[in-house]
């Protein structure tokens, strides 16, 4: 199992990248210690794995374009197939500790167009309906299926045969998890799959111009969209407008470029789109808490340790 203290994205698209996950083996167990992280929420993203996760300790909560859930220690759940989603760590009492299966469906149904595909994970991972599986110990039901998903982090990676003890046991997990979410599974909905492309598509074009003057109605062309449909994809979806998304975005961009790289503050604010130093200085005061230089040093420095 892979200990994570911090998270990396693909520049532009803003999908997770997840390390030693191959075409050959698309699967991977992570033990994310959230503490460690730069920022105690994860950003907005996306990734074509599934996220089937259990919480160790703390609490964590989730969101997704209609949904936010809490999921305090014991529970757990699945985050479907493409979904956009972040978290945020709620709190400081004790670790925040989270384990992952993260997998590609394909890892389970085998060959593409296979009757497995067909019959149980397309129809899952295609309901844009059914973003997230929430699991809870209070219902025996979903006890039983986290009691599966946190066995199954006791397989051993040395263990003859441990790839298709993994494969079994998420096979048997999904088994479950289908038959849980079957009434809805009945409804679909294809305005929420064409809503999350939307999103999507501008979320793309904020990362990959971010450093530029960016005007609402370019971000809306960019999905096809009139301004004011902009404006209601971006708060049915991410909850915020799309000038607040292009701040927030600018400022975790300037984060990471204050923890990683050389480049003075001016430098930092005017490539990052946030303006001249002491602008820059203002608004990133009150997003971190702190200045710029004082957040370098502290993330710099743990980098050394």
């Amino acid at each position: 199992m892979r200990i994570i203290r911090s998270l990396e994205f693909h520049s532009g698209s803003k999908e997770e990248k997840l390390p030693d996950f191959t075409p050959e083996f698309p699967y991977i167990a992570s033990r994310a210690e959230l503490d460690y992280y730069r920022e105690l929420f994860v950003p907005w993203h996306w990734h074509k794995a599934v996220e089937l996760f259990y919480i160790e300790s703390g609490e964590l909560k989730y969101c997704t374009p209609n949904e936010t859930l809490v999921f305090p220690a014991g529970s757990g759940g699945m985050v479907n197939s493409n979904v956009l989603h972040m978290t945020q760590i709620l709190t400081s009492r004790e670790k925040n500790i989270q384990l992952l299966h993260i997998f590609d469906p394909d890892f389970i149904a085998g060959k593409c167009g296979s009757a497995i595909e067909q019959k149980y994970t397309t129809p899952m991972v295609t309901a844009s309906q059914l973003e997230m599986i929430p699991l809870y110990p209070d219902d025996p039901a979903q006890a039983a299926i986290l009691n599966e998903i946190r066995q199954a982090f006791q397989l051993s990676e040395n263990e003859f045969g441990y790839e298709l003890r993994i494969r079994e046991a998420l096979s048997r997990i999904w088994l479950q998890l289908l038959k849980l979410c079957s009434p809805l599974l009945q409804n679909s909905s294809d305005a929420d799959a064409g809503k999350t492309d939307k999103i999507k598509s501008m979320m793309i074009y904020i990362h990959e111009h971010y450093a530029e003057k960016i005007s609402i109605s370019k971000l809306a062309a960019a999905a096809f969209l009139s301004e004011r449909e902009c404006y209601r994809v971006f708060q049915n979806c991410l909850h915020m407008t799309p000038t607040e998304y292009m701040r927030s975005y600018r400022l975790q961009m300037a984060c990471q470029m204050l923890a990683q790289g050389r480049e003075s503050i001016t430098e930092i604010g005017l490539s990052c789109g946030l303006g001249n130093a002491s602008y820059f200085g203002k608004i990133f005061h009150e997003y971190a808490g702190c200045t710029p230089l004082e957040y370098r040093r502290k993330w710099q420095d743990n980098t050394k340790k």
